[in-house]
């Protein structure tokens, strides 16, 4: 059948890789699979670790072309992908590309101009503000691809509406779901919570990493005082994304967080410690994406510090709450949360554990 490019270049996307190279090495590899890791994040707590505790095989192609501007490392990106792909004896079947970062957007245009099939798994998500990045590499790659692979339902009459032709769409579920389903009891057995000394549900794990929140002076003021108030309430994990770390360090606020006893200040940490933090969290406050869909799976309250989100599903049907810019609020669902005042996750199609099942017949199917 030849083969299928799979890239990964960042840390949310090893979570999408490793189930579906499983997958594949379950069916007696019907495609050769190559993995490319651009680069992206490429220091050893983003990346490496994350190769290690899921299984993933060391990348057959690293095109490391590190960090820069959205422009210079999209640009770094498809070049190196393309001079690779001119390398090869022999050409792809496929490229498949996962997520909404720019390795993402890259590789999926890369692959257009020189006429490759392209599928995207976790296609169709949207948050509806083009001031997000990730949301211009989601629309792009969704445009050039052949095979949109999609993940929640809002997914799917996003594309409708978009006017992409159903026999290029395909529903099947969650693979991140997969992944955090196949290591949550080596998370639980590294009982990371009490480690630092904490109980179960006793806790506030916290992640931010935005250029919304941590690029603006101002706002990550604002952040830092509303983590020593919420570190009053309960005690605080934070693993401190390498971008958030460099500002609080630039801008002083730093010291602040170390200076509080209850707030414990990490590095990045591997897939298993921080899931296993996660699943014990009395609450999660966080702008990620991926984040939401876990704690929504885990039953975990999660308030995200966000003005939109491309995964409605963790709202009207899981546990994520979007507060916006606006900390009062943030805070109104912290107490709400201290009270025992939470939502009920709802069971949400094919985040059951064997998404990547589905996304491997789909490429069988398409690709055959």
């Amino acid at each position: 059948m030849g083969s299928l490019v799979f890239v990964a270049g960042a840390r949310p996307n090893f979570m999408k890789v490793a189930p579906v190279l499983r997958a594949l090495a379950r069916r007696g590899r019907p495609f050769a699979d190559v993995l490319v890791h651009t680069g992206q994040h490429y220091d050893f707590e983003m990346s490496g670790v994350f190769f290690e505790q899921l299984g993933i095989r060391a990348p057959d192609v690293s095109l490391e072309v590190g960090s820069a501007s959205h422009g210079v490392q999209t640009g770094r990106i498809m070049a190196s992908f393309e001079e690779y792909l001119a390398t090869r004896d022999e050409r792809p079947r496929g490229i498949v590309v996962v997520g909404d970062v720019n390795s993402t957007m890259a590789c999926a245009l890369v692959g257009a101009k020189l006429g490759i099939s392209v599928a995207h798994v976790e296609a169709g998500l949207r948050s509806f503000d083009r001031a997000m990045p990730e949301e211009i590499n989601r629309v792009v790659t969704d445009a050039v691809a052949d095979l949109l692979l999609v993940s929640e339902p809002a997914g799917m009459a996003n594309l409708t509406r978009e006017g992409i032709a159903a026999e290029r769409i395909r529903y099947v579920g969650n693979v991140m779901i997969d992944s955090l389903v196949e290591q949550l009891p080596a998370a639980r057995a590294l009982e990371s919570a009490g480690r630092l000394g904490l109980g179960r549900g006793e806790y506030a794990l916290v992640t931010l990493h935005r250029p919304s929140n941590v690029d603006d002076p101002a706002r990550l003021g604002e952040l830092v005082r509303f983590l020593g108030r919420l570190a009053a309430r309960m005690p605080v994990v934070f693993p401190v994304h390498p971008r958030t770390q460099a500002k609080l360090v630039e801008l002083g606020l730093h010291a602040q967080l170390e200076a509080s006893p209850a707030i414990r200040l990490s590095p990045p940490l591997g897939y298993r410690e921080f899931l296993g933090l996660m699943e014990g969290a009395r609450v999660v406050v966080s702008d990620s994406g991926g984040i939401q869909e876990e704690t929504t799976f885990l039953g975990i309250p999660c308030i995200t510090l966000r003005t939109s989100t491309e995964r409605p599903i963790t709202v009207s049907h899981g546990t994520n709450m979007l507060v916006g810019e606006d900390l009062e609020a943030a805070w109104s669902a912290v107490e709400r949360v201290s009270r025992g005042n939470r939502a009920r996750a709802e069971p949400i199609d094919g985040w059951d554990g064997h998404a990547a099942d589905r996304v491997v017949d789909a490429l069988i199917s398409a690709w055959r």
